[in-house]
């Protein structure tokens, strides 16, 4: 048996590849993977020293933790072709919004072990952030082994299962808004004549140290918002632009936008 197994390996499974091996929490004999395209699959192993299976069967049969990690609308035929082959004691993982934890048991026809999960990107370099949520016949144990697949390459946070298009408008779909952020910052300070390369810097590491900010010194973001906008000064000028072309009226659309959707792909499935 092995520890992984990847149904599929697009971006989000290659970020979760790349990021358990880079931790060390997992090697590449540990991991067995299965992809509809032969090229890819010699790329991933050539790049991870992965092991790779001739059939989704395969994967299905020999694994303990059996990511789904096929784009949503090649569930349906994927797990009616591995239905027969999954071990009594493997544990489901699925990151498609589309299906919660009863879609997959019914669509299986069992009450399998299931995980509903939902990781972004960023777990390519060890700073991913994960929401997850159990079916309930998950032991203590098995769900401490699935916290320490994703806290490998970041961190975890069990959640409720009808939070989970918060997670994925908050956590999720969010990398993809600050890189806009960071590109629209580049953008402006290449038109005020920095080069290229040095915006890209200057903007990503400005996003990058402020997240830290956050994160490990425990002020309220507004404070520390506050702390950078001197009386009379440059940022407060920035903030009150930001204010007046609906900067944070935006990003709540946007958020609550993405959440409306994954709620409408998950109720196609019920």
């Amino acid at each position: 048996m092995k520890e992984l197994g990847f149904i599929g390996c697009g971006h989000m499974g290659e970020a979760m590849v790349s990021g358990v091996l880079k931790s060390g929490y997992l090697t590449g004999s540990d991991i067995l993977v299965h992809t509809g395209r032969p090229e890819s699959l010699e790329a991933l192993h050539q790049k991870y020293g992965i092991q790779t299976a001739q059939t989704n069967r395969d994967v299905a049969r020999q694994a303990k933790l059996l990511l789904l990690a096929v784009k949503p609308n090649m569930y349906a035929a994927v797990i009616n072709e591995i239905r027969e082959n999954i071990q009594e004691n493997s544990i489901i993982i699925t990151i498609a919004p589309s299906y919660s934890i009863a879609a997959i048991r019914a669509a299986f026809g069992k009450p399998l072990k299931v995980v509903r999960a939902m990781p972004n990107t960023p777990l390519m370099v060890g700073c991913g952030m994960s929401g997850i949520t159990f079916s309930d016949n998950i032991t203590e144990a098995e769900k401490q082994s699935v916290h320490k697949l994703f806290n490998s390459s970041g961190t975890a946070i069990e959640v409720k299962e009808d939070l989970m298009s918060a997670v994925g408008s908050v956590s999720g779909s969010s990398p993809a808004f600050v890189y806009m952020l960071i590109e629209a910052m580049a953008d402006t300070a290449v038109a005020l004549g920095l080069s290229r390369k040095d915006s890209y810097l200057f903007a990503a590491k400005a996003v990058e140290g402020a997240a830290k900010m956050v994160l490990e010194t425990g002020e309220h973001p507004g404070a520390l918002k506050d702390a950078v906008c001197s009386p009379g000064g440059t940022t407060i000028e920035g903030v009150l632009a930001l204010s007046a072309n609906g900067f944070r009226g935006n990003i709540a659309e946007a958020m609550l936008r993405s959440a409306d959707k994954f709620r409408e792909m998950e109720s196609a499935q019920k």
